[in-house]
């Protein structure tokens, strides 16, 4: 009988993550692909984790969600402490945690926001705060440990802009999805929006806090690593024109459908983040 490396194993559960990112996002699958090929798998296996506890808690009705969520939570201690795992998301997930020492309080904190979606709790600025950081900011964090490469202290000094950048982005997602959030699953995280109204000062109010995380993010950017910068500018750039598409429209527009941008939109976002990239523009 022919003896199979291991590494086929990690290659097949890599190609998986990669698999779930490209289905569930074109704009993370671009923003990935502008990286430095050594950073692909890492955060497509970071990004395939993500998708999936998520998946749990907002797509999966019929099924208890939350001993799904708790099964789910057991599977990936375990797979980190033993190094493998038969789910082949959860197996890319730990060879990127064990590899770039991605710290338990991080994954900690991620799970404990899916956690609060099973729940249903009015935000007030402290729980929204706290969501934040676990669903959004922590994320940014595992990403970062990737691309800093063991370097702790080059870590340290990107450690808050990277959260603000993530933060920025999840504030993005929930004006972009209020419509499913409100109507479909019961639920808003902006501690602004009180007694269910949101209208344009209440809208503006978001726009301005999701600005200053936006410009913290930003200069961040400028910092990293020359093989992760460009992929995450392209991040950032497609972000920040989702955020321009949404200031421009009524409070009350925000509320009837999910904005988007354009598929030719993100191409000419490509190109151009591209050349400033080139040009050593950004």
């Amino acid at each position: 009988m022919e003896l199979i490396s291991e590494n086929l194993y990690n290659n097949v559960c890599l190609d998986i993550s990669k698999l779930t990112t490209k289905k569930y996002s074109t704009s993370f699958s671009l923003g990935i692909a502008a990286l430095d090929k050594k950073f692909h798998s890492p955060v497509y296996a970071i990004y395939g984790f993500v998708r999936f506890a998520d998946e749990i808690v907002d797509t999966f009705h019929s099924s208890n969600k939350n001993e799904l969520l708790q099964r789910f939570k057991a599977d990936t201690y375990k797979a980190i402490e033993e190094k493998i795992s038969l789910n082949p998301i959860l197996h890319s997930f730990q060879m990127v945690v064990n590899k770039y020492s991605i710290e338990k309080e991080l994954i900690d904190s991620f799970l404990y926001s899916m956690e609060m979606d099973l729940q249903k709790i009015e935000y007030d600025v402290e729980k929204y705060k706290l969501y934040i950081l676990g669903s959004a900011e922590v994320v940014g964090l595992m990403c970062l440990r990737v691309f800093c490469e063991g370097n702790n202290e080059y870590y340290l000094s990107l450690k808050k802009p990277a959260m603000q950048l993530g933060s920025a982005f999840q504030k993005i997602n929930f004006l972009r999805d209020l419509k499913a959030d409100f109507f479909q699953l019961g639920r808003t995280y902006f501690p602004e929006i009180k007694s269910n109204v949101f209208n344009n000062d209440v809208k503006q109010q978001i726009e301005q806090d999701i600005l200053v995380d936006f410009e913290a993010g930003y200069k961040g950017i400028k910092l990293l690593p020359k093989g992760s910068r460009f992929g995450v500018y392209l991040a950032y750039s497609y972000y920040l024109s989702l955020f321009n598409k949404i200031k421009k429209l009524d409070a009350e527009l925000v509320l009837k459908e999910r904005i988007r941008v354009t598929d030719t939109k993100k191409y000419l976002i490509l190109v151009w983040s591209y050349i400033k990239h080139k040009l050593n523009l950004i």
